[in-house]
C-alpha cells in the first residue's frame, strides 16, 4: 500500500460518517489506498452505527473497521492504525475533517518530491474557506508566560516564542503541524517508533514532531492542499478552554509530562509553573484595573501541578473523555 489513512472515532459517529464519505472519493478505485476506522471502545452506539453505514455505502472495499476493547486515546488509537495494516505512508485524520478533492495526491506528491520530509500537512480551514492556523513553534515555558499573560506588548516583544505562526500561501517548514491531518511516513516510524501513548490525548502531536526533526527528518506544510476543519468537533477540551471552564485531567497530565520530558525532568515542570503564575500575575492586575473577564480557566492554577512529583506518570484510567 501507497498509504493507508487513519480515523478514530470516540463517541462522534455521525461525524466520523461524515468524514468517511469525503473520504471515500479520495480513496476508493485507487489500488495502493485504504482506509482503517478504529473506534476507541465508545459506549454511545456510534461503532454500530459507522458499522452500519459501511454495509449500507459498501465501503467494505476500501475501509477496514476495527473496535478497540479500551480507549487509548489520541497516540494509541493511531498506533494500532500504524500496527493493523502495513503502508509506505499513514494519514492521520480527525473524524472533525472533511477531505477536499485531489489533497491526498497533493500531500504524496510533496513526500514524492522531498525525500527528506518525513511528515506533511494541509492548510486546514473552515467550511467557509476561511483559513485556520496549522502551523506552530514548540510550546515552551516562556510560551506559557506568554499565553497566561495574554498581553499584546509582551506578545509583540516575544513573538519568537509564540506557539501559533500564522497563515501561509507558500510551502514551508514549522516546527510542527497539526495533527487533526498529517501525513507521515512510514521509514520515519521505523526510525523512532510509535507515537508515546503515555499521552492520553493532547502534546503527543508536539511530542511526535519533536521526535521527527531530531531524527534529522524535515516537517512541511504545503497551503495548496486544502482540508476542512470543523475545529473541536472531537474535543470538548477547546469548548472547555474558551468558556473558561475546568480543563479534564488528561490534558494536565499530558501538559506535565510533556514539560518535563523536554525540559529537565520534574525541575523543568515546576519551572514552567512558575513562568505561568507570573504571566498570571501580569493578566490579574490587567483585569483587576481594567475590569476584564478572567482569562484563565477553573482551578488552572491547581490543575497545573498535576504529577508535579511524578510528571513522567502514565495516565491515569480514563472514564469517558476523548478518542
Amino acid at each position: 500500500m501507497k498509504l493507508c489513512v487513519i480515523i478514530l472515532n470516540y463517541r462522534r459517529g455521525h461525524l466520523t460518517i461524515d468524514c468517511l464519505r469525503t473520504l471515500r472519493g479520495e480513496i476508493e478505485g485507487f489500488a495502493d489506498r485504504c482506509a482503517i476506522c478504529i473506534d476507541n471502545a465508545s459506549d454511545d452506539g456510534s461503532a454500530d452505527a459507522i458499522e452500519a453505514a459501511i454495509r449500507e455505502n459498501q465501503w467494505e472495499g476500501w475501509l477496514r473497521f476495527v473496535r478497540s476493547p479500551v480507549n487509548r486515546g489520541f497516540a494509541g488509537g493511531n498506533n494500532l492504525g500504524f500496527q493493523s495494516v502495513g503502508a509506505e505512508n499513514y494519514l492521520l485524520l480527525n473524524s472533525d475533517t472533511r477531505m477536499l478533492p485531489g489533497s491526498i495526491g497533493q500531500l504524496l506528491d510533496g513526500l514524492d518530491r522531498h525525500p527528506n520530509v518525513g511528515a506533511i500537512g494541509p492548510r486546514l480551514q473552515s467550511p467557509q474557506g476561511e483559513a485556520q492556523i496549522s502551523c506552530f513553534r514548540y510550546r515552551t515555558p516562556i510560551t506559557e508566560l506568554l499565553d497566561a499573560a495574554g498581553t499584546g506588548p509582551l506578545d509583540r516583544l516575544f513573538s519568537k516564542y509564540l506557539v501559533p505562526m500564522g497563515i501561509f500561501d507558500q510551502p514551508m517548514e514549522p516546527q510542527w503541524l497539526s495533527f487533526a491531518c498529517i501525513m507521515i511516513r512510514r521509514a520515519v516510524i521505523d526510525q523512532i517508533g510509535l507515537m508515546d501513548e503515555d499521552y492520553f490525548m493532547y502534546f503527543e502531536d508536539i511530542d511526535y514532531s519533536r521526535e521527527i526533526r531530531r531524527a534529522g527528518w524535515r516537517i512541511l506544510h504545503v497551503p495548496d492542499a486544502r482540508v476542512v476543519h470543523l475545529r473541536g468537533g472531537t474535543s470538548s477540551v477547546k469548548a472547555a478552554i474558551k468558556a473558561r471552564r475546568r480543563v479534564p485531567k488528561y490534558y494536565y497530565e499530558s501538559r506535565s509530562r510533556y514539560f518535563a520530558k523536554f525540559y529537565g525532568g520534574m525541575v523543568g515542570l515546576w519551572m514552567t509553573n512558575f513562568m505561568w503564575l507570573v504571566g498570571r500575575t501580569i493578566a490579574l492586575c490587567r483585569e483587576v484595573v481594567g475590569n476584564k473577564t478572567p482569562g484563565a480557566c477553573e482551578l488552572e492554577a491547581r490543575d497545573n501541578w498535576t504529577n508535579w512529583i511524578r510528571p513522567l506518570r502514565a495516565p491515569q484510567p480514563q472514564k469517558g473523555g476523548e478518542l
